[in-house]
């Protein structure tokens, strides 16, 4: 089925969903690089207003990547909930950008609908909104998930303490994870990118975080991020496995160039829970995302960068995870080109994650290559923390070593922590008033020297 508008006289033909998708995208280098992008400005006017026109029903009856070719596809239609679809069934995208804006879409309205959204209709409202509406509609939906702590009470930013190393060394992962705690980061989860994949180097980093959380009481939890099939080997070896990782996204073909089925999911998910080692919850599962992921291997199926990450958002949700995040300026300027192009994707990204019922975080980032700075870091925190972000990754000064990229900073987390009043995961914030670390006033204590107990984390480690 084809589209059109007329805009000043001239009439724009888009001849599929998935073209009309891409034309009313807004500008990125990714789009422009797979030749989806619109060819003017008023090409993406004009393909916002015919797609503002379309029934919301429309994205069940003509998916994008056909329903017989891509497990995804299947997926997302065979398990929409109808019956939770219904209040918003007869409403156009044009429509359904205006409920959610109104008071009717208040949270309870938005949890409910979750499991009758699918990420088309996501990707296809979000193209229909600027960046304030992105950030007052992400605000109103709650996602509350939990391990050893809570994840997404209102008035809460939890952090990801990420003390990777580019030798894995045991002394180095020590200082960065000292660092971290100190400064109040690590209540969604302390997360190591390995430097590789061996069975028995993740074990050590395992067993080096998991007796840091035991010795210490730390309520989190750790993950280290190798592939799924190394973590179900790993389990079924008696290693401590707090939550199983992948990278996802969101077609058959570019989970394949991850070396993931959904199948391989389902056995890691099935083997976690098996494990019982939450305390407070069994969220088990943890994904990363990002807009580019498909393209870069070739396998988009001609659908415009954004509405295939939205479409990762319904592999992750099918596994209740207790973390997603989108890592949304790693891939490089060739899919986000600059600040505010990674500025838009961020918001995008966290906007139809949390429509579809998804814990949503950000590694809010830019590789050194990118036409980005840390004041557009600044920014992108600042927005995506009033938007009600799950949480945050946090490297040590903002500068991953291992990884080669710009991050946020554990700093960066206490800044939006004090200018917006927010607090972390309430058993780790216990946990820290117990060991001394809070002020008067709930913030970070500054400890210098050996100071204070935890300080020893790094000698032992060390040694």
């Amino acid at each position: 089925m084809s589209y059109s508008s007329v805009l000043g006289g001239e009439r724009y033909r888009f001849e599929t969903l998935a073209r009309l998708l891409a034309a009313a995208s807004p500008e990125r280098s990714g789009d422009r690089l797979a030749g989806l992008a619109a060819a003017s400005e008023r090409e993406r006017v004009a393909a916002r207003r015919a797609l503002a026109e379309v029934p919301l029903a429309r994205f069940l009856t003509e998916p994008v990547i056909p329903y017989e070719s891509d497990d995804v596809t299947r997926l997302i239609l065979d398990t929409h909930d109808t019956a939770a679809f219904a209040p918003v069934a007869g409403l156009s995208v044009g429509e359904f950008r205006e409920w959610l804006l109104s008071e009717r879409a208040d949270a309870a309205a938005l949890a409910a609908l979750a499991p009758g959204i699918t990420p088309e209709m996501a990707a296809a409202v979000s193209k229909l909104m600027g960046n304030a509406d992105l950030v007052a509609v992400a605000r109103k939906v709650r996602v509350v998930t939990a391990f050893r702590s809570t994840i997404g009470l209102p008035g809460r930013l939890a952090t990801r303490l990420q003390p990777n190393h580019p030798t894995d060394d045991p002394a180095g992962v020590a200082a960065a994870l000292l660092d971290g705690l100190l400064l109040g980061s690590g209540d969604a989860v302390i997360g190591i990118n390995p430097a590789t994949d061996s069975p028995k180097a993740v074990r050590d980093l395992l067993e080096l975080l998991d007796g840091v959380i035991r010795r210490y009481a730390i309520p989190t939890q750790s993950c280290v991020l190798s592939h799924v099939t190394t973590s179900v080997d790993l389990m079924a070896r008696g290693a401590p496995v707090d939550l199983v990782f992948q990278s996802i996204a969101g077609t058959q073909a570019a989970n394949a160039s991850f070396g993931v089925t959904l199948g391989l999911l389902d056995e890691a998910y099935e083997a976690a829970l098996a494990l019982e080692r939450g305390t407070v919850g069994q969220n088990v599962m943890y994904f990363e995302t990002g807009q580019g992921s498909a393209l870069s291997a070739d396998a988009h199926h001609g659908v415009d960068q954004q509405t295939v990450e939205a479409r990762a958002y319904a592999v992750a949700r099918r596994y209740r995870p207790l973390l997603v995040n989108t890592v949304v300026g790693f891939i490089g300027p060739e899919y986000l080109y600059d600040g505010r192009q990674i500025l838009r994707a961020a918001l995008e990204d966290h906007f139809c994650g949390k429509l579809l019922g998804l814990p949503m975080g950000l590694d809010i980032c830019y590789t050194n290559h990118a036409d980005a700075d840390d004041d557009d870091i600044a920014t992108m925190l600042t927005m995506l923390a009033v938007a009600g972000a799950s949480f945050v990754i946090c490297t040590p000064g903002g500068d991953d070593i291992m990884l080669n990229y710009q991050s946020a900073s554990y700093h960066d987390a206490l800044y939006l922590r004090e200018v917006l009043g927010l607090r972390p995961a309430p058993e780790f914030e216990a946990w820290l008033d117990s060991i001394g670390l809070l002020d008067e006033r709930g913030g970070i204590r500054e400890v210098s020297g050996d100071g204070h107990p935890l300080t020893a984390i790094g000698k032992e480690l060390a040694a």
